[in-house]
């Protein structure tokens, strides 16, 4: 008998080692210091890991600037929000997995030693049970399909978020480049008038003119400069902003090359696009997927509500060295619970994921319309207000000539200046709108094989 409560002892020691010979080990993950990186140049994307084939093509190389392709490549590459959105990928699939593990059978073991005062030919007695719960194995097939369904939905929103990141960073590209052009035009507009605001002052000093009189010269180089000073905090937030969403440094400059992104959607275009929005769209099928998850989640909690069944085998001695052999089954009766409760919320989930789905369609329909409304708008304005800056710089042209030349007054050539400075900064101020609401449309529709980029080559 001893032998036999060795051999037992000894079984249950290999069994647990065996068990835990399988088990994870611990690594610790310690904390970066949360720093962008230090400068671009040996920086690298791999183009295979891109998100939409016009980044797959594109070779990464920031040797002699970032172009806006470049620039949206190690923005998915980079940005932190999308690695923190990675991270929650993986979680999902984690849970995917765990979702598909059977449960593991419970093992007990009992072993007693007779007290001392025991009568004579009392015996050491043991218990072993094996059990499983079957009620875990109804359910698996539905958890299973939820967790993959859920994980999909994940993986989903992540190229909607890459998707999203690629625009974002087109956006901030051109209102980087627009709003250099802008610093760069007031900065010739202040240089230009900086001859007139001199001879204006000489002229004061001399007493040849009042303060009264020259007011208006004074202003319009006052005007230029409030105007420079707020297009470069405008341009400091806008690098800012894409320092922000390539997980760069603040300190590491910025050198962009080439062209703004450019797209030229049509009506015919993009109505084609809204039609087949919901079967392209990452966030969309996301939804979907999501839903689908949740018809798995209430189709478990259904199967859930029938009684709980554990089925196990014993083995027994007791004192009187009496063995047996036998089975034991557990049933949950349910009389009050029932799973009742998580049906009604799985079930009333499943109606607001169906009703977020709708409401999400209504609304980003509404906003495709409404964005290529603006865009057309903006077309219209574009061609009246191109036509009306270059006569406005062929005005300035002929009006600075003509004051250099002593024949038109400061003031009438200030006033042609001040038309022009205007027209110009307003133009491209709608440059930048027009190229972010195009942007903004594609990014709604999904539509980006239609997209083309202008001005693709580098300048040095």
């Amino acid at each position: 008998m001893m032998r036999l409560d060795i051999i037992s002892r000894a079984g249950m020691s290999g069994l647990v080692t065996a068990l835990l010979a399988g088990c994870a080990t611990f690594h610790p993950l310690p904390l970066d210091s949360g720093r962008g990186a230090a400068g671009v140049a040996k920086l690298t994307v791999p183009a295979s890991s891109m998100p939409v084939p016009a980044l797959r093509s594109h070779v990464f190389d920031p040797a002699n600037g970032l172009d806006v392709t470049e620039v949206a490549m190690l923005a998915v590459a980079a940005d932190p929000q999308l690695k923190v959105q990675r991270d929650a990928a993986g979680v999902a699939h984690a849970q995917a997995y765990a979702a598909g593990l059977l449960p593991d059978p419970q093992l007990n073991y009992e072993h007693d030693h007779p007290a001392a005062n025991s009568p004579p030919g009392t015996t050491t007695s043991y218990t072993a049970s094996l059990a499983m719960d079957l009620g875990n194995l109804v359910t698996r097939s539905a958890r299973v399909k939820s967790a993959q369904a859920g994980a999909r939905a994940v993986d989903l929103n992540l190229l909607w978020s890459e998707w999203q990141v690629i625009a974002q960073a087109r956006t901030l590209f051109d209102r980087v480049y627009f709003l250099r052009e802008k610093v760069a035009r007031l900065e010739r507009e202040r240089a230009a008038l900086a001859p007139v605001q001199s001879a204006i002052t000489r002229a004061l000093h001399a007493g040849d003119l009042t303060y009264a009189m020259a007011g208006a010269g004074l202003n319009a180089a006052s005007d230029a400069n409030n105007q420079l000073g707020d297009a470069e905090r405008q341009l400091d937030l806008a690098e800012h902003n894409l320092h922000d969403l390539l997980g760069l440094d603040a300190s590491v400059p910025l050198h962009l090359t080439g062209g703004p992104f450019s797209v030229t959607p049509n009506l015919g275009r993009v109505q084609r696009a809204l039609a087949d929005m919901p079967r392209r769209r990452p966030d969309l099928l996301a939804l979907q997927a999501g839903y689908r998850a949740q018809d798995e989640k209430l189709r478990a909690a259904i199967l859930a509500q029938f009684p709980a069944i554990t089925v196990g085998f014993v083995k027994a001695r007791d004192n009187g060295n009496i063995s047996s052999t036998g089975f034991s089954i557990g049933l949950s009766l349910p009389l009050f619970d029932g799973n009742r409760g998580n049906i009604a919320i799985e079930r009333a989930t499943r109606q607001q994921l169906h009703d977020d789905y709708s409401a999400r369609l209504v609304t980003d329909r509404n906003d495709v319309q409404r964005l290529l409304a603006d865009l057309q708008s903006d077309r219209r304005q574009r061609v009246r207000l191109v036509t009306h800056a270059a006569e406005l710089a062929r005005a300035r042209k002929a009006a600075r000539t003509n004051y250099a030349a002593g024949r038109l007054d400061w003031p009438t050539y200030l006033a042609i200046r001040s038309n022009s400075l205007a027209t110009d900064t307003a133009l491209l101020t709608l440059e930048d709108n027009l190229h972010e609401t195009a942007i903004a449309l594609y990014s709604l529709t999904g539509n980006w094989p239609d997209a083309t980029r202008v001005h693709q080559g580098k300048t040095s």
